[in-house]
């Protein structure tokens, strides 16, 4: 109604006779339809950023989105503390359904949109974050003997990390190379491919050569691992907070003997960081580059519009002018403010920064012991019991995180 009063009150004039008020009228019947053009379209671009009106469709549609998102947390989370029947179910679902998810679907298509942020896509998580998924599920199945869906899964892993803009850092972690190689190996196959895979990627301490005959594997996991921040003027570029972890390492006593030591292959912060650019990236400031274009526009055609309605005498064709002017400043100031540009942060936040591993010959047996996490200094920072059996013929496999 403001909007329509404006625009009526530019009707006016100080021309007097019935010449000057039939003018008047039509240029308030003009004013009246602008005003009423710009409520509608604005209402209807309103809508389109906000296509879900009810509190309870909007949570409803919000939750399935972020299905994965919460399987993952329950995932590691399980993992963490050992409940790996838990485990198994949260990423068995996550896998099936990252396998019924592509970039191209529906909901990413419609985050490319002017009108919707990225995060009204469909969770699937960055590269860094699909890895762990293979990662973990690999570690379990190698827990229940079947190395040859644990070898599927490392390999399956690398081709998530596949994705980076930059090859050089393209299916770059050591540990999935590793242990596709010592699986491979165990499984009566050639593993020197990707032993070798591995020793191009390291970056950190080099893992020893394969041992097909090692019977106790011990995965560990270190610290907190990157998280996501909008960055930009508009929140439209997705950068990380590194990571950390006070452990470098972590050793295996038995019987009061240091048997193994683990230490650090891959890191995640590097991983998340390293990639190169997404191609949601180039569209998100493109989508920037439009709310600012269109904000500026809006705000050069209203003051311009209001000049020339100042300026009545010049004529109705200078009215028209201004009138229509205001009409477009308007309408680009609502394209702008309904123009979404924020990058998607929905983060797995319960992951690590580092991995480790190690693969050792026990003989069979009971054994008891601990697996302490060392600093920088050679301190320790936290410990785990530990007692298992080892049976011949079958690997043992040990995993811990280093907080209780």
């Amino acid at each position: 109604m403001l909007v329509a009063r404006l625009f009526v009150a530019r009707g006016r004039t100080p021309m007097g006779g019935s010449f000057a008020a039939a003018r008047a009228c039509a240029t308030r019947g003009a004013a009246v339809r602008a005003a009423m053009l710009v409520c509608v379209l604005g209402a209807f671009l309103g809508g389109c950023a906000n296509a879900k009106s009810g509190t309870g469709s909007k949570a409803s549609a919000r939750a399935e989105r972020d299905r994965l998102l919460h399987a993952y947390h329950q995932a590691a989370e399980s993992m963490q503390a050992r409940k790996f029947a838990e485990a198994k179910v949260a990423l068995d679902d996550s896998i099936v359904a990252l396998g019924g998810l592509t970039a191209g679907d529906a909901s990413a298509r419609q985050a490319r949109g002017l009108f919707h942020k990225e995060d009204v896509k469909t969770f699937r998580g960055e590269p860094y974050e699909r890895v762990m998924v293979y990662y973990y599920r690999g570690i379990l199945y190698w827990i229940d003997g079947e190395m040859d869906n644990a070898r599927a899964c490392f390999r399956s892993g690398q081709i998530q990390d596949a994705e980076a803009e930059e090859g050089k850092y393209r299916s770059d972690y050591v540990l999935l190379d590793y242990l596709d190689g010592l699986a491979t190996a165990k499984l009566a196959g050639e593993g020197s491919d990707g032993f070798r895979r591995a020793i191009a990627n390291v970056r950190g301490a080099t893992p020893p050569p394969l041992d097909p005959a090692a019977n106790l594997l011990v995965f560990v996991e270190m610290g907190r691992g990157p998280t996501k921040v909008a960055a930009g003027k508009h929140g439209e570029r997705l950068q990380y907070l590194p990571g950390s972890a006070r452990a470098i390492s972590a050793r295996v006593q038995l019987g009061g003997q240091v048997v193994a030591v683990v230490p650090v292959y891959d890191d995640l912060t590097f991983q998340a960081t390293s990639r190169g650019g997404r191609v949601m990236d180039a569209i998100l400031a493109n989508k920037a580059r439009f709310k600012e274009g269109t904000d500026a526009f809006g705000n050069a055609a209203i003051l311009s519009g209001a000049v020339l309605g100042s300026q009545q005498g010049y004529g109705s064709s200078v009215d028209e002018i201004g009138a229509g002017l205001l009409v477009a400043g308007i309408l680009s100031k609502i394209v702008s403010s309904v123009t979404t540009p924020r990058a998607d942060v929905r983060c797995w936040d319960n992951l690590p920064n580092t991995l480790g591993f190690a693969a050792v010959s026990v003989p069979p047996g009971n054994h008891s012991g601990s697996v302490e996490f060392i600093d920088s200094a050679g301190r320790v920072v936290s410990t785990h019991s530990v007692s298992f059996t080892v049976v011949t013929g079958r690997d043992t496999v040990l995993f811990f995180p280093d907080h209780n």
